[in-house]
């Protein structure tokens, strides 16, 4: 495949100036179309990074375009799900944001569209690039630990009216709730380094500030397929730095964030031996590796095959997500996975 693809970027927040950097980085692809509600706010972008292309407010224009290979869904969480339909339906293939959708209908409704068009896809689960989490993967694959038993991971970052997108993050119609604005890069985390899925949860939760509709803070405990057991939170009303805590623990050895105690792989071991890597502990959209996402989709649609993260991967996330706010509102009663 030696013509560019054409990348059409739809919403123009934060996540969508780091992502069009992403993409103008990358050899194979060009910015063909930026879009949003206001024509105003894609000339934003447009003019920041230089770009030879139009500023519409019209997404129909956007998908009518023969240019455009490639749309990339960044605007307010209730967009992702019906912008994902048309796109895959135009015969678009597409990036969407987290969450991709906020409730279990339009999470079905994606991915069977999607499926469909048999357009390939990708969801911005970005962490999965971070390089701890990858160097994780990888010692798990190789035993490093021994069979996991316990896995606990966190997401902690206070978000309050500062924060850009607060106008729609904070409602339950356009915010969804703390698991789909927030925690799923948590929960997303726990099927990605353990490669199980999770069959049944039970969640808390509480909402102290009463700066969001739904409930803030989240704790879920979970059972996976193979009987390990984890714990994730996510708390929105932290007064604390933002933090990603990860704990692994195996029968032979166990992680903390990027430190490994492994008998097997370090005889002797007196002390926990620090792995020399980048943490995922900044909530910057800057900070997380959209060059690694973005390079590896555009290899996934030139070499045609599917990502590890595309939108029916995606779908379990998010149906995790969605049943842990079920417990939670039904007083942690035990929910069973999966919800079909």
């Amino acid at each position: 495949m030696d013509k560019k693809l054409g990348v059409a970027i739809h919403g123009v927040g934060d996540v969508a100036f780091a992502h069009a950097a992403s993409w103008l980085r990358n050899p194979h692809v060009q910015i063909v179309s930026v879009s949003s509600r206001r024509r105003e706010s894609a000339q934003r972008l447009i003019d920041k990074y230089g770009l030879a292309c139009p500023a519409r407010d019209d997404v129909d224009e956007v998908l009518a375009d023969p240019r455009v290979d490639i749309v990339n869904i960044s605007g307010p969480n209730q967009i992702h799900t019906p912008l994902g339909i048309a796109a895959a339906q135009a015969g678009k293939h597409l990036l969407v944001e987290k969450p991709m959708a906020i409730t279990l209908d339009e999470n079905r409704a994606l991915r069977d569209a999607v499926a469909r068009a048999g357009v390939k896809s990708i969801v911005s689960f970005v962490l999965r690039w971070n390089p701890l989490l990858e160097s994780l993967r990888s010692l798990l694959t190789a035993g490093a630990i021994g069979e996991l038993l316990y896995i606990e991971i966190d997401y902690w970052h206070g978000i309050g009216p500062w924060y850009s997108g607060w106008e729609w993050a904070h409602t339950f119609k356009t915010g969804g709730s703390a698991t789909l604005l927030a925690g799923c890069h948590a929960l997303d985390a726990v099927r990605f380094l353990s490669g199980r899925e999770v069959v049944e949860v039970s969640a808390m939760s509480n909402n102290k500030k009463q700066l969001y509709e739904y409930d803030a803070n989240v704790v879920a405990t979970m059972k996976l397929d193979d009987g390990t057991i984890a714990k994730s939170s996510v708390l929105l009303d932290a007064d604390i730095p933002y933090a990603f805590n990860i704990d692994l623990i195996g029968t032979e050895g166990s992680l903390r964030d990027n430190r490994l105690w492994s008998k097997r792989l370090l005889p002797g071991q007196r002390s926990w031996a620090t792995i020399p890597t980048i943490l995922p502990d900044s909530g910057d959209v800057h900070h997380h590796p959209f060059d690694a996402q973005i390079n590896h989709f555009v290899d996934c649609i030139r070499q045609d095959h599917e990502s590890h993260c595309n939108v029916a991967d995606a779908y379990r996330t998010h149906e995790l997500c969605l049943a842990i706010d079920r417990s939670a509102a039904e007083g942690g009663r035990v929910v069973r996975l999966p919800l079909e």
